[in-house]
């Protein structure tokens, strides 16, 4: 009985992360669409603007409905500033990441975007030996298995690689990033407050970023709207407060686990919305990737049950 009220218990954590996986595949689709009519950091300093916006409202409702207390002022100002240098840490590593994919997807498609974004997955077992956590053989197998998958994926018979699936796989190191760090911040800290944190910060990198590097209008096409508004209200705004709730939920590989589904929403919305069609290589890269990552979550874990015991 107290097994089955454990694994209820966790059954929100992990609905919040499978709908988050769902929102942030579908997202790949609203940025490719929208560099149609915008510049790359224009659309990153705004859809993260507009994830802020989404947010505030029910950080500043929540404060309000709080009892006021003796001291209240100076409790809310050491709250912030403990969320100040997480926030902008887990921003800084958010922006880098979700900057190269932003420049990748110009030249590559939401499909592929998504499988190779996935493969920050098997990075954060690995970067775990940094700190000196054990990887067992398992995580091996995976790393392999996913960069053959990145071979099929990316490369053409001519030994070609894109520019964007460069820029991509690259970003994915700083997605791994992130995710270690709110592994790291979440167990002390305001989940929501967090999410505001790294919000802002990858907002004003953004609009630093695309004042000094970008000319003309902020949107130079209307159509472009409506893809900024998917990929700031919901991606960010929604999906990203999702993962911090989430993951302050679930144990952390079951979380990774659920949302490497992010990667095969992302092949489903590229396919429904864009028309997208992988070749037979491209199929067997994909399938070689999600295979990598649910090795890694799955037996890659079992060393972490180990050192517990």
């Amino acid at each position: 009985m107290k097994k089955l009220e454990v694994r209820t218990s966790r059954i929100p954590g992990e609905a919040l992360l499978l709908l988050t996986a769902a929102v942030w595949g579908t997202g790949f689709v609203a940025q490719r669409k929208a560099m149609e009519g915008m510049q790359p950091f224009a659309f990153i300093a705004l859809r993260f603007f507009l994830g802020c916006l989404v947010l505030l409202p029910v950080l500043i409702l929540r404060w309000v409905r709080q009892k006021p207390a003796a001291g209240a002022g100076s409790k809310w100002k050491a709250g912030f500033k403990r969320l100040a240098v997480p926030g902008m840490i887990s921003g800084l590593f958010l922006f880098a990441g979700t900057s190269l994919q932003q420049l990748g997807i110009i030249t590559t498609s939401a499909s592929k975007a998504g499988f190779l974004t996935s493969l920050y997955l098997v990075l954060v077992p690995l970067l775990g030996l940094l700190v000196g956590k054990k990887v067992n053989l398992w995580v091996w197998i995976g790393v392999v298995l996913a960069l053959a998958g990145v071979w099929f994926l990316s490369l053409n018979l001519e030994m070609s690689i894109q520019r964007g699936d460069i820029l991509i796989l690259i970003g994915a190191l700083f997605w791994a990033l992130q995710i270690l760090a709110l592994d790291r911040f979440t167990q002390d800290l305001d989940p929501l407050g967090l999410a505001f944190g790294q919000f802002f910060t990858a907002a004003i990198l953004g609009l630093v970023v695309c004042l000094i590097t970008e000319k003309g209008p902020l949107v130079t096409d209307s159509g472009a709207w409506m893809p900024l508004l998917y990929s700031g209200v919901a991606a960010v705004g929604i999906g990203f407060t999702l993962q911090v709730v989430g993951q302050s939920m679930v144990d952390p590989a079951l979380a990774t686990l659920i949302l490497s589904l992010e990667a095969v929403f992302a092949l489903l919305g590229g396919m429904v919305f864009l028309g997208e069609r992988l070749s037979g290589r491209e199929w067997l890269g994909c399938g070689m990737m999600l295979a990598a990552v649910i090795l890694v979550q799955l037996k890659g874990e079992q060393q972490k049950t180990t050192d517990k015991g």
